[in-house]
Formats: structure tokens, sequence, C-alpha cells
């Protein structure tokens, strides 16, 4: 039986809990490095990105440790910072790297050393700069959430913000959340269906939205417009530091980074339904609808994502809060993210993997349900 520990306020505050969460920091040196010598160290952001903290995961181990959900937030300085530096950070690497390769700074990188750079830029505005919108997009503060939309802009995903708070969140494990990867579905059949359900769901939510205030969808008050706008100001930009390649190896960063956050998406709810009540109603969302990962290094990169029971649980808790459970209490992953998401991409071993464990927690929590196919195929009715 899996044992946890709660950490006090006191310990939870202490800056040496908090560097750990900085080690997303280590990939702008490496992107760096990348540009200016090109060759094999071109390779090295998804290298580290994968594979070294899947060796620091197995190395270390889990982390069980919970922080006091009640720990002040002025305690939490430290942990805040990083989330905050970081749109700056991504926003000056991304675009100095399109004006040195393609720009007047003039690189003399290979087409392929090019490629290679770029798709670890979009593995660091994927996996990294995603990931931080994520957390700020749900903080109260304004400026927060103003950093979350830039770093969306960067990668052409703003849409993202509107869909993950008043789509996922809502109807997460229903037949109306695209984002929810079906019983046997491959990742390749549910990336480019969740390309076009979550731009179509996350428009028709604010329309929705808007249309309750008695107002028009084309309302100043659309963030979409603020949407649309970022990512003109971003495509600009990469236009006029590199031409039209420097427009191209943005492009390039963002279908990258797009494909890493589904990936991620994907994993997170695989398999997992709420129970349907009967006329539309679905039972309220509890940990066991999330995929739970405790593995140490990285939750350190993630910033705590793959405490992803809790988030959904507790959607409005800071990232150094966020619980862990037990495997009585939430379905646990057999490794972190960064392995979990290379196994997603072959659709063989990943039904290997994760299909008995979905039988295994159907039988769990739902023995009474005798007929999957409706929640198999996002058949029932949507939610009312």
């Amino acid at each position: 039986m899996t044992t946890l520990r709660t950490l006090p306020a006191d310990k939870v505050a202490q800056v040496r809990r908090a560097l750990p969460f900085w080690l997303s920091l280590v990939l702008v040196p490496l992107a760096i490095i990348g540009a200016l010598h090109g060759g094999w160290t071109v390779l090295l952001l998804p290298l580290v990105t994968w594979y070294f903290f899947s060796i620091l995961d197995a190395i270390l181990g889990l982390n069980l440790d919970n922080a006091d959900p009640s720990t002040d937030e002025g305690k939490l300085t430290w942990y805040r910072a990083i989330t905050l530096i970081w749109a700056p950070l991504q926003f000056g690497l991304l675009f100095w790297m399109i004006w040195y390769v393609a720009g007047p700074g003039d690189a003399h990188l290979s087409v392929v050393e090019t490629l290679l750079l770029f798709f670890g830029m979009g593995v660091i505005s994927g996996t990294v700069g995603i990931n931080y919108s994520h957390e700020l997009m749900h903080q109260k503060d304004r400026r927060e959430r103003l950093l979350g939309d830039l770093l969306l802009s960067m990668v052409l995903y703003s849409h993202f913000r509107s869909e993950h708070l008043r789509v996922h969140h809502i109807h997460v494990g229903t037949p109306s959340d695209p984002v929810t990867a079906r019983y046997n579905e491959g990742f390749y059949r549910f990336f480019p269906r969740v390309l076009r359900q979550s731009l179509l769901s996350a428009f028709r939510a604010e329309r929705a939205f808007l249309a309750r205030k008695g107002l028009p969808w084309h309302d100043r008050r659309n963030p979409f417009w603020r949407y649309w706008a970022l990512q003109g100001v971003m495509l600009t930009l990469a236009a006029l530091l590199g031409g039209w390649v420097g427009l191209g190896l943005f492009l390039w960063q963002a279908v990258v980074a797009i494909w890493q956050l589904e990936l991620v998406n994907y994993i997170e709810h695989y398999g997992l339904t709420r129970r349907h009540l009967g006329g539309g109603k679905y039972e309220h969302v509890k940990p066991h609808h999330s995929w739970n990962a405790s593995h140490k290094a990285s939750n350190w990169l993630l910033i705590n994502l793959q405490r992803h029971s809790d988030h959904h649980y507790k959607p409005d808790r800071r990232f150094p809060l966020l619980q862990t459970y037990a495997e009585d209490e939430a379905p646990q992953l057999p490794y972190g993210y960064p392995i979990m998401t290379m196994a997603a991409m072959v659709p063989a071993i990943w039904r290997r993997v994760m299909n008995p464990r979905v039988r295994r927690w159907r039988k769990t929590y739902y023995p009474e349900i005798t007929d999957w196919a409706p929640y198999n195929k996002a058949l029932n009715p949507a939610p009312r």
C-alpha cells in the first residue's frame, strides 16, 4: 500500500523545495548551444526532455509528499516565479533563434540541422510553454492569464484556453469533451479529431457564454479577437525577422508544440469516462477520472501536471499544492509522461500497456456497468 506524507506549510515554503521545478531553465542554454554549434547538438532538446528526465524518474522514483493544501499563497513565491519568467524567456529564445538561423544572424546550419533544431524548440514550447500557460490560465490574476495567452499565441493554439476552461473541465469524461480519448482510439485517430473538434467546441462555448449575456459572437469581449490579434503579431514578427523561412520555422515549431500538447491530453484521460446517470446527467468529476503519476523528475519538469487527478478535482489549486493519490483513490500510470507519450505514438504498444488498466479501472469503479459500447464510442447523450 502506498504511504503518502503531508508536508506542513513551513516546509513547502522552503526555497530548496521549489528549485527543482526550475529545471526547465536547463533547456534554454541547450537550445542556444544547438543553434550556435549545429551537428549532433541540435538533438539535445528532445534527448534531454524525453530521455534524460525518464532516466531521472527511474533513479529518483516517486514523490509521495503532499503539500498542505491550505498553505498560504504568499509562501509560494519561488514556485510562481518560474511560471512568470518563462513567457519572456521563451519569446526571446524563439525569436532570437529565428533571427539567428533564418535572418541576419546567418547561422549556416544545414536544412536538416535547422529542422531538427526547431523540432526541439517545439518540444520546449509544447512541453514547457503550453504547460505553463495551462497553470497561468487557471489563475485569477489578469496579468498571469495574459502571460498564458502570450505563450499560447507563440504556438498558434490560443483557443486552448477557452477549450480547456469552458469545455474540458466541465465535460471531461463525457461525449461533449473532445479531449477525452476513447477506449481503443489510437493517437493517430485522436489527433486529427481533436484538432478539429477542440477549435469548434471552444468557439461555440465562447459564443454560448456571450449569448447568455445577450451579446453576439462578434462582440469585442469574445476572447477570440485577442487570440487572433496575438497570433497575428507572432506571425508578423517571425516573417520580419526571418522572411518566409523564418515564418516556416515558426509554423514548424508550433506544429510540434501542438503535437506534444495533444499527446499529453491523450494519455491524461484515455478510456476514463464518467457514469451516465440518465437524461444527459453525469456524475461529478472525481480523482479517479484522470490518470495519476507521481514520478518525481518528470513532475519537476511539468510542474506537477502528472498529478492530474487532483487538478480536475480541485482545478483552482496552484501546482505546488496539487495532491497525489494512492492506487485505491486514482488510477496510476506505470511511467511518467515522457515514456507514456512515446508509447502513445506506437498504438500497439499503447493498447498492450493501457487497455488492461482501463478494464481493471472499470471493474473497480463501475462493476454494475455491463455495456461499455456507448462509452467506448461516445454515444451516450450529451451533458445537459
